[in-house]
Protein backbone atom coordinates (compact mmCIF):
# COMPACT_ATOMS: atom_id res chain seq x y z
CA UNK A 1 0.00 0.00 0.00
CA UNK A 2 0.91 4.11 -0.79
CA UNK A 3 1.59 5.96 2.35
CA UNK A 4 1.38 9.33 2.78
CA UNK A 5 4.27 10.07 4.77
CA UNK A 6 3.68 9.76 8.63
CA UNK A 7 -0.42 9.76 7.69
CA UNK A 8 -1.24 5.91 8.65
CA UNK A 9 -0.67 3.39 10.94
CA UNK A 10 -0.71 -0.50 10.42
CA UNK A 11 -1.31 -2.78 12.73
CA UNK A 12 1.69 -4.22 14.67
CA UNK A 13 4.31 -6.51 13.27
CA UNK A 14 4.97 -9.50 14.33
CA UNK A 15 7.77 -9.34 17.32
CA UNK A 16 6.24 -6.55 18.89
CA UNK A 17 6.70 -3.74 16.27
CA UNK A 18 4.72 -1.52 14.61
CA UNK A 19 5.82 -0.06 10.58
CA UNK A 20 5.65 3.71 10.12
CA UNK A 21 6.36 5.53 7.72
CA UNK A 22 8.31 8.71 6.50
CA UNK A 23 9.80 10.07 3.27
CA UNK A 24 12.52 7.34 3.40
CA UNK A 25 10.46 4.94 4.22
CA UNK A 26 9.01 2.47 6.26
CA UNK A 27 10.52 1.62 9.56
CA UNK A 28 9.91 -0.73 12.66
CA UNK A 29 8.91 1.21 15.91
CA UNK A 30 8.68 -0.82 18.94
CA UNK A 31 5.20 -1.36 19.72
CA UNK A 32 5.39 0.40 23.11
CA UNK A 33 6.78 2.89 22.35
CA UNK A 34 5.57 6.61 22.33
CA UNK A 35 8.37 7.71 20.02
CA UNK A 36 8.26 7.21 16.20
CA UNK A 37 9.68 6.89 12.78
CA UNK A 38 11.64 10.16 12.86
CA UNK A 39 12.92 9.19 16.99
CA UNK A 40 14.19 5.65 15.42
CA UNK A 41 15.86 7.19 12.74
CA UNK A 42 17.90 9.25 15.02
CA UNK A 43 18.95 6.78 17.51
CA UNK A 44 20.41 4.94 14.29
CA UNK A 45 22.36 7.81 13.26
CA UNK A 46 23.92 9.58 16.02
CA UNK A 47 25.00 6.79 18.61
CA UNK A 48 27.54 9.45 19.90
CA UNK A 49 27.77 10.36 23.35
CA UNK A 50 25.35 7.96 25.48
CA UNK A 51 23.83 10.64 26.86
CA UNK A 52 19.81 11.15 25.90
CA UNK A 53 17.51 13.54 26.11
CA UNK A 54 16.16 11.80 29.00
CA UNK A 55 19.02 12.95 31.00
CA UNK A 56 17.90 16.47 31.03
CA UNK A 57 14.60 16.64 32.37
CA UNK A 58 14.68 20.50 32.02
CA UNK A 59 14.81 20.84 28.43
CA UNK A 60 12.08 17.56 28.17
CA UNK A 61 9.83 20.11 30.25
CA UNK A 62 10.50 22.65 28.15
CA UNK A 63 10.12 21.36 25.46
CA UNK A 64 6.43 20.10 26.62
CA UNK A 65 6.13 23.68 27.68
CA UNK A 66 6.54 25.00 24.31
CA UNK A 67 4.37 22.40 22.76
CA UNK A 68 1.39 22.80 25.48
CA UNK A 69 1.64 26.81 24.57
CA UNK A 70 1.57 26.68 20.91
CA UNK A 71 -1.41 23.69 20.86
CA UNK A 72 -3.46 26.56 23.04
CA UNK A 73 -2.59 29.40 20.94
CA UNK A 74 -3.30 27.32 17.93
CA UNK A 75 -6.69 26.66 19.22
CA UNK A 76 -7.38 30.43 19.94
CA UNK A 77 -6.45 31.17 16.53
CA UNK A 78 -8.96 28.61 14.85
CA UNK A 79 -6.14 26.71 13.43
CA UNK A 80 -6.59 23.32 16.01
CA UNK A 81 -9.67 22.00 16.94
CA UNK A 82 -10.61 22.15 20.88
CA UNK A 83 -10.24 18.37 21.35
CA UNK A 84 -7.04 17.62 19.75
CA UNK A 85 -5.60 20.87 21.57
CA UNK A 86 -7.03 19.55 24.40
CA UNK A 87 -5.46 16.19 24.28
CA UNK A 88 -2.11 17.85 23.61
CA UNK A 89 -2.38 19.80 26.01
CA UNK A 90 -2.85 17.18 28.83
CA UNK A 91 0.06 14.73 27.74
CA UNK A 92 2.22 17.89 28.01
CA UNK A 93 0.72 18.56 31.22
CA UNK A 94 2.04 14.50 32.18
CA UNK A 95 5.44 15.05 30.45
CA UNK A 96 5.99 18.26 32.41
CA UNK A 97 4.91 16.21 35.75
CA UNK A 98 7.68 13.38 34.73
CA UNK A 99 5.84 11.02 32.97
CA UNK A 100 7.29 9.69 29.34
CA UNK A 101 10.88 11.16 30.41
CA UNK A 102 12.25 7.55 29.06
CA UNK A 103 11.34 7.81 25.76
CA UNK A 104 13.39 11.06 25.24
CA UNK A 105 16.01 8.60 24.12
CA UNK A 106 17.90 10.75 21.05
CA UNK A 107 21.21 11.42 21.81
CA UNK A 108 21.70 15.15 22.74
CA UNK A 109 24.59 15.73 20.05
CA UNK A 110 22.66 15.57 16.74
CA UNK A 111 23.00 17.11 13.66
CA UNK A 112 20.58 19.16 12.05
CA UNK A 113 19.79 22.06 14.61
CA UNK A 114 17.74 19.82 16.98
CA UNK A 115 15.25 18.45 14.49
CA UNK A 116 15.63 15.10 16.11
CA UNK A 117 14.78 16.64 19.55
CA UNK A 118 12.04 18.40 18.05
CA UNK A 119 10.86 15.23 16.64
CA UNK A 120 11.25 13.16 19.78
CA UNK A 121 9.27 15.40 21.56
CA UNK A 122 6.39 15.52 18.86
CA UNK A 123 6.19 12.06 18.45
CA UNK A 124 6.01 11.30 22.14
CA UNK A 125 3.40 13.85 22.89
CA UNK A 126 1.51 12.84 20.12
CA UNK A 127 0.91 9.37 20.96
CA UNK A 128 0.43 9.84 24.60
CA UNK A 129 -2.30 12.37 22.89
CA UNK A 130 -3.55 9.73 21.09
CA UNK A 131 -3.87 7.60 24.38
CA UNK A 132 -6.07 10.02 25.99
CA UNK A 133 -8.18 10.18 22.94
CA UNK A 134 -9.05 6.39 23.26
CA UNK A 135 -6.86 6.22 20.05
CA UNK A 136 -3.88 3.58 19.45
CA UNK A 137 -0.08 4.27 19.16
CA UNK A 138 0.69 5.38 15.43
CA UNK A 139 -2.76 6.29 14.58
CA UNK A 140 -1.31 9.94 12.96
CA UNK A 141 -4.38 9.98 11.06
CA UNK A 142 -6.58 10.93 14.66
CA UNK A 143 -3.59 13.39 15.52
CA UNK A 144 -0.47 13.76 13.62
CA UNK A 145 2.97 14.31 15.68
CA UNK A 146 3.92 17.13 13.16
CA UNK A 147 -0.06 18.84 11.50
CA UNK A 148 -1.10 18.92 15.02
CA UNK A 149 1.66 19.07 17.61
CA UNK A 150 3.99 20.84 15.71
CA UNK A 151 1.71 22.80 13.95
CA UNK A 152 2.67 27.08 13.66
CA UNK A 153 6.22 25.90 14.54
CA UNK A 154 9.35 24.52 13.40
CA UNK A 155 12.13 23.15 15.08
CA UNK A 156 14.08 26.44 14.64
CA UNK A 157 12.02 28.20 16.89
CA UNK A 158 11.00 25.30 19.17
CA UNK A 159 14.19 24.09 20.20
CA UNK A 160 16.25 27.61 20.91
CA UNK A 161 13.33 28.72 22.96
CA UNK A 162 12.70 25.30 25.15
CA UNK A 163 17.00 25.61 25.06
CA UNK A 164 16.32 28.64 27.10
CA UNK A 165 13.61 27.91 29.02
CA UNK A 166 15.94 24.76 29.82
CA UNK A 167 18.41 27.28 30.74
CA UNK A 168 16.63 29.19 32.90
CA UNK A 169 15.03 26.29 35.10
CA UNK A 170 19.22 25.31 35.32
CA UNK A 171 20.41 28.87 36.42
CA UNK A 172 17.90 28.60 39.31
CA UNK A 173 19.04 25.84 40.62
CA UNK A 174 22.87 27.43 40.32
CA UNK A 175 21.45 30.63 42.08
CA UNK A 176 20.13 28.55 44.88
CA UNK A 177 23.41 26.53 45.36
CA UNK A 178 25.81 30.00 45.03
CA UNK A 179 23.32 32.01 47.37
CA UNK A 180 24.15 28.71 50.32
CA UNK A 181 27.94 29.30 49.58
CA UNK A 182 27.43 32.57 49.91
CA UNK A 183 25.91 32.33 53.08
CA UNK A 184 28.36 29.87 54.45
CA UNK A 185 31.20 31.91 54.20
CA UNK A 186 29.47 34.72 55.63
CA UNK A 187 29.30 32.69 58.65
CA UNK A 188 32.44 31.74 58.43
CA UNK A 189 33.28 35.94 58.08
CA UNK A 190 31.48 35.88 61.71
CA UNK A 191 33.38 33.12 63.28
CA UNK A 192 36.67 34.47 62.71
CA UNK A 193 35.75 37.97 62.58
CA UNK A 194 38.37 38.42 65.89
CA UNK A 195 41.15 36.27 63.93
CA UNK A 196 44.20 38.18 63.16
CA UNK A 197 46.71 36.56 60.57
CA UNK A 198 48.54 38.06 57.42
CA UNK A 199 47.65 38.79 54.37
CA UNK A 200 49.57 37.97 51.15
CA UNK A 201 50.52 39.32 48.17
CA UNK A 202 52.70 37.41 45.60
CA UNK A 203 52.79 35.22 48.21
CA UNK A 204 54.69 37.12 49.96
CA UNK A 205 53.86 38.89 53.71
CA UNK A 206 51.93 41.76 53.56
CA UNK A 207 49.70 43.67 55.49
CA UNK A 208 47.67 42.48 58.81
CA UNK A 209 44.20 41.32 58.43
CA UNK A 210 41.43 38.96 60.06
CA UNK A 211 40.35 35.98 59.04
CA UNK A 212 37.13 36.71 58.93
CA UNK A 213 37.76 39.74 56.61
CA UNK A 214 39.47 36.64 54.03
CA UNK A 215 36.55 34.73 54.47
CA UNK A 216 33.89 37.83 53.82
CA UNK A 217 35.90 38.51 50.57
CA UNK A 218 35.06 34.97 49.55
CA UNK A 219 31.22 35.97 50.16
CA UNK A 220 31.22 39.24 48.53
CA UNK A 221 32.85 37.72 44.82
CA UNK A 222 30.56 34.94 45.24
CA UNK A 223 27.24 37.69 45.57
CA UNK A 224 28.51 39.68 42.62
CA UNK A 225 28.65 36.29 40.44
CA UNK A 226 24.96 35.50 41.67
CA UNK A 227 24.23 39.29 40.48
CA UNK A 228 25.88 39.04 36.59
CA UNK A 229 24.14 35.77 36.38
CA UNK A 230 20.68 36.93 36.95
CA UNK A 231 21.60 39.25 34.58
CA UNK A 232 22.38 36.93 32.15
CA UNK A 233 19.30 34.61 32.74
CA UNK A 234 17.20 37.78 31.82
CA UNK A 235 18.35 37.95 28.47
CA UNK A 236 17.27 33.93 27.66
CA UNK A 237 13.53 35.35 28.31
CA UNK A 238 13.48 37.08 25.05
CA UNK A 239 12.21 34.44 22.38
CA UNK A 240 11.87 33.51 18.67
CA UNK A 241 8.62 31.35 19.17
CA UNK A 242 6.62 31.89 15.98
CA UNK A 243 8.86 32.84 13.82
CA UNK A 244 8.99 28.97 12.23
CA UNK A 245 11.95 28.37 9.98
CA UNK A 246 13.60 31.75 9.58
CA UNK A 247 11.92 34.51 11.89
CA UNK A 248 9.17 35.27 8.89
CA UNK A 249 6.55 33.31 11.09
CA UNK A 250 5.51 31.23 7.55
CA UNK A 251 2.76 28.67 8.52
CA UNK A 252 1.36 30.76 11.67
CA UNK A 253 -1.60 31.95 11.85
CA UNK A 254 -2.24 35.76 12.79
CA UNK A 255 -1.96 35.67 16.31
CA UNK A 256 -0.51 32.78 17.13
CA UNK A 257 3.08 34.29 18.07
CA UNK A 258 1.71 36.79 20.72
CA UNK A 259 -1.17 34.20 22.10
CA UNK A 260 2.02 31.61 22.41
CA UNK A 261 4.11 33.81 24.30
CA UNK A 262 1.62 34.69 26.76
CA UNK A 263 0.26 30.77 27.10
CA UNK A 264 4.30 30.52 27.97
CA UNK A 265 4.44 33.10 30.28
CA UNK A 266 1.50 31.48 32.14
CA UNK A 267 3.12 27.91 32.35
CA UNK A 268 6.20 28.76 33.27
CA UNK A 269 5.82 31.45 35.98
CA UNK A 270 8.63 33.48 34.06
CA UNK A 271 6.66 37.16 33.69
CA UNK A 272 9.32 38.26 32.03
CA UNK A 273 9.43 36.20 28.61
CA UNK A 274 9.20 38.37 25.29
CA UNK A 275 8.74 37.74 21.47
CA UNK A 276 12.18 39.26 19.78
CA UNK A 277 11.28 42.49 18.13
CA UNK A 278 12.90 40.41 15.16
CA UNK A 279 12.84 37.11 14.79
CA UNK A 280 14.74 36.60 11.95
CA UNK A 281 17.66 38.31 13.62
CA UNK A 282 16.70 36.04 17.01
CA UNK A 283 16.42 32.70 14.84
CA UNK A 284 20.48 33.36 13.85
CA UNK A 285 21.33 34.90 16.56
CA UNK A 286 23.75 32.76 19.69
CA UNK A 287 24.75 36.09 21.59
CA UNK A 288 22.60 35.11 24.38
CA UNK A 289 23.98 31.45 24.74
CA UNK A 290 27.83 32.56 24.71
CA UNK A 291 27.21 35.72 26.77
CA UNK A 292 25.77 32.94 29.34
CA UNK A 293 29.04 30.64 28.46
CA UNK A 294 31.32 33.73 29.30
CA UNK A 295 29.48 34.09 32.97
CA UNK A 296 29.39 30.67 33.63
CA UNK A 297 33.15 30.62 32.97
CA UNK A 298 33.89 33.85 35.46
CA UNK A 299 31.80 31.85 38.24
CA UNK A 300 33.58 29.06 37.46
CA UNK A 301 37.25 30.96 37.59
CA UNK A 302 36.31 32.92 40.64
CA UNK A 303 35.19 29.38 42.46
CA UNK A 304 38.65 27.46 41.41
CA UNK A 305 40.84 30.83 42.41
CA UNK A 306 38.78 30.01 46.23
CA UNK A 307 39.35 26.59 46.37
CA UNK A 308 43.13 27.15 45.70
CA UNK A 309 43.02 29.59 48.72
CA UNK A 310 41.47 27.28 50.76
CA UNK A 311 43.69 24.26 50.05
CA UNK A 312 46.88 26.45 50.48
CA UNK A 313 45.47 27.89 53.87
CA UNK A 314 45.16 24.54 54.92
CA UNK A 315 48.68 23.25 53.40
CA UNK A 316 50.73 21.32 55.22
CA UNK A 317 49.46 20.90 58.07
CA UNK A 318 52.72 21.02 59.75
CA UNK A 319 55.31 22.60 57.10
CA UNK A 320 52.77 24.60 54.96
CA UNK A 321 50.80 27.06 55.87
CA UNK A 322 48.37 25.61 57.86
CA UNK A 323 46.02 28.34 58.67
CA UNK A 324 42.94 26.43 58.64
CA UNK A 325 41.48 22.97 58.62
CA UNK A 326 39.15 21.40 55.92
CA UNK A 327 37.18 18.41 57.26
CA UNK A 328 38.47 15.34 57.24
CA UNK A 329 36.60 13.58 54.17
CA UNK A 330 38.80 10.28 53.27
CA UNK A 331 42.30 8.86 53.40
CA UNK A 332 44.14 10.79 51.42
CA UNK A 333 47.74 8.01 49.94
CA UNK A 334 48.04 4.53 49.60
CA UNK A 335 51.05 4.43 51.19
CA UNK A 336 51.14 7.11 53.26
CA UNK A 337 49.66 6.47 56.67
CA UNK A 338 47.68 9.95 58.34
CA UNK A 339 47.80 12.12 55.24
CA UNK A 340 44.78 13.95 54.22
CA UNK A 341 44.19 15.81 51.11
CA UNK A 342 41.53 18.42 50.04
CA UNK A 343 39.54 16.48 47.89
CA UNK A 344 36.77 18.64 48.15
CA UNK A 345 38.21 21.68 46.64
CA UNK A 346 40.07 19.47 43.80
CA UNK A 347 36.55 18.25 42.72
CA UNK A 348 35.48 21.41 42.50
CA UNK A 349 38.36 22.81 40.52
CA UNK A 350 38.06 19.84 37.87
CA UNK A 351 34.38 21.27 37.53
CA UNK A 352 35.84 24.35 36.66
CA UNK A 353 38.33 23.33 34.22
CA UNK A 354 35.43 21.80 32.45
CA UNK A 355 33.59 24.84 32.36
CA UNK A 356 36.20 26.61 30.61
CA UNK A 357 36.44 24.35 28.26
CA UNK A 358 32.86 24.03 27.63
CA UNK A 359 33.28 27.66 26.79
CA UNK A 360 36.06 27.17 24.08
CA UNK A 361 33.08 24.62 22.57
CA UNK A 362 30.17 27.34 23.10
CA UNK A 363 32.37 30.19 21.21
CA UNK A 364 33.30 27.51 18.45
CA UNK A 365 29.95 26.72 17.99
CA UNK A 366 28.25 30.00 17.78
CA UNK A 367 30.67 31.49 15.12
CA UNK A 368 30.15 28.37 13.36
CA UNK A 369 26.70 29.63 12.27
CA UNK A 370 25.84 30.10 9.02
CA UNK A 371 23.53 32.67 7.07
CA UNK A 372 20.12 32.12 8.76
CA UNK A 373 20.47 29.71 10.91
CA UNK A 374 23.32 28.36 13.67
CA UNK A 375 23.20 24.47 13.34
CA UNK A 376 25.36 23.66 16.47
CA UNK A 377 22.63 24.39 19.31
CA UNK A 378 22.73 20.91 20.24
CA UNK A 379 26.31 20.94 21.17
CA UNK A 380 25.97 24.31 23.02
CA UNK A 381 22.93 23.13 25.05
CA UNK A 382 25.03 19.77 26.20
CA UNK A 383 28.06 22.41 27.08
CA UNK A 384 26.16 24.60 29.20
CA UNK A 385 23.39 22.47 30.65
CA UNK A 386 25.90 19.98 31.56
CA UNK A 387 28.44 22.97 32.94
CA UNK A 388 25.68 24.49 35.22
CA UNK A 389 24.43 20.72 36.45
CA UNK A 390 28.07 19.82 37.54
CA UNK A 391 28.91 23.39 39.04
CA UNK A 392 25.73 23.67 40.93
CA UNK A 393 26.33 20.13 42.39
CA UNK A 394 30.01 20.93 42.93
CA UNK A 395 28.98 23.93 45.25
CA UNK A 396 26.80 22.13 47.37
CA UNK A 397 29.36 19.58 48.09
CA UNK A 398 31.85 22.26 48.42
CA UNK A 399 29.18 24.30 50.98
CA UNK A 400 27.73 20.72 53.31
CA UNK A 401 31.17 18.86 53.09
CA UNK A 402 34.15 21.60 53.31
CA UNK A 403 32.89 25.36 54.27
CA UNK A 404 30.87 24.90 56.93
CA UNK A 405 33.54 22.45 58.47
CA UNK A 406 36.44 24.58 58.32
CA UNK A 407 38.44 25.58 62.01
CA UNK A 408 40.85 28.39 62.17
CA UNK A 409 44.25 27.40 64.22
CA UNK A 410 44.36 30.47 65.93
CA UNK A 411 47.80 29.25 67.75
CA UNK A 412 49.43 29.03 64.72
CA UNK A 413 48.32 32.20 63.44
CA UNK A 414 48.89 34.67 66.26
CA UNK A 415 52.75 33.41 65.91
CA UNK A 416 52.85 34.42 62.21
CA UNK A 417 51.34 37.82 62.78
CA UNK A 418 54.02 38.41 65.55
CA UNK A 419 56.49 37.09 63.47
CA UNK A 420 55.65 38.98 60.26
CA UNK A 421 58.18 41.76 58.89
CA UNK A 422 54.63 42.92 57.10
CA UNK A 423 53.42 44.31 60.83
CA UNK A 424 56.13 46.41 60.55
CA UNK A 425 54.01 48.32 57.01
CA UNK A 426 51.50 49.02 59.78
CA UNK A 427 54.22 50.82 62.40
CA UNK A 428 55.52 52.58 59.14
CA UNK A 429 53.80 55.92 59.78
CA UNK A 430 55.00 56.36 63.42
CA UNK A 431 58.90 55.00 62.62
CA UNK A 432 59.43 56.42 58.97
CA UNK A 433 59.95 54.82 55.99
CA UNK A 434 63.48 53.74 56.20
CA UNK A 435 63.92 53.09 60.03
CA UNK A 436 61.03 50.84 59.42
CA UNK A 437 62.71 49.27 56.24
CA UNK A 438 65.55 48.59 58.18
CA UNK A 439 63.58 46.86 61.02
CA UNK A 440 61.82 44.84 58.63
CA UNK A 441 65.55 43.79 57.16
CA UNK A 442 67.37 43.18 60.70
CA UNK A 443 63.92 41.21 61.29
CA UNK A 444 63.56 39.32 58.36
CA UNK A 445 67.64 38.05 58.55
CA UNK A 446 67.65 37.61 62.32
CA UNK A 447 64.46 35.78 62.97
CA UNK A 448 64.20 38.39 65.48
CA UNK A 449 60.31 39.25 65.51
CA UNK A 450 60.11 42.88 64.55
CA UNK A 451 58.11 44.16 67.60
CA UNK A 452 60.64 42.54 69.91
CA UNK A 453 63.41 45.18 67.62
CA UNK A 454 61.33 48.21 67.98
CA UNK A 455 61.14 47.46 71.66
CA UNK A 456 64.68 46.71 72.19
CA UNK A 457 65.66 50.05 70.36
CA UNK A 458 62.88 51.98 72.35
CA UNK A 459 61.60 53.46 69.28
CA UNK A 460 58.25 53.38 70.30
CA UNK A 461 56.68 52.83 73.78
CA UNK A 462 54.29 49.60 74.89
CA UNK A 463 51.23 52.00 74.75
CA UNK A 464 52.06 53.21 71.82
CA UNK A 465 52.47 49.83 70.10
CA UNK A 466 49.44 48.73 71.71
CA UNK A 467 47.35 50.83 69.76
CA UNK A 468 48.92 50.78 66.68
CA UNK A 469 49.10 46.51 66.71
CA UNK A 470 45.25 46.63 67.88
CA UNK A 471 42.81 44.93 65.17
CA UNK A 472 41.34 48.27 64.64
CA UNK A 473 44.34 50.49 63.65
CA UNK A 474 45.72 46.79 61.38
CA UNK A 475 42.31 45.91 60.11
CA UNK A 476 40.90 48.92 59.83
CA UNK A 477 37.50 47.39 61.56
CA UNK A 478 35.55 49.79 63.78
CA UNK A 479 36.77 49.99 67.26
CA UNK A 480 34.36 47.94 69.39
Amino acid sequence: MSLTPGSQHTAPASGGHRTEHDMLGDVDVPVDAHYGVHTVRAVANFPLTGETLAARPHLIGALAAVKHAAALANAEAGALDDRRAAAIANACTEIRDGALREQFVVDLIQGGAGTSTNMNANEVIANRALELLGRPRGEYSSLHPLDHVNLGQSTNDVYPTAVKLALDAHIAELLTALAGLREAFEAKAAEFADVLKTGRTQLQDAVPMTMGQEFGAFAATLAEDEQRLGEARLLLHELNLGGTAIGTGLNARPGYRERAVEHLRRLTGIPTLVSSPDLIEATQDVGVFVQLSGVLKRVAVKLSKICNDLRLLSSGPQTGFGEIGLPARQAGSSIMPGKVNPVIPEAVNQIAFEIIGNDVTVTLAAEGGQLQLNAFEPIIYRSLSAGLDHLTAGIGVLTEHCVRGITANRRRLAETVAASTGLVTALSAALGYETACAVALEAHHTGTPALDLIRERELLTDAELRVLTSPASLTGLPTL
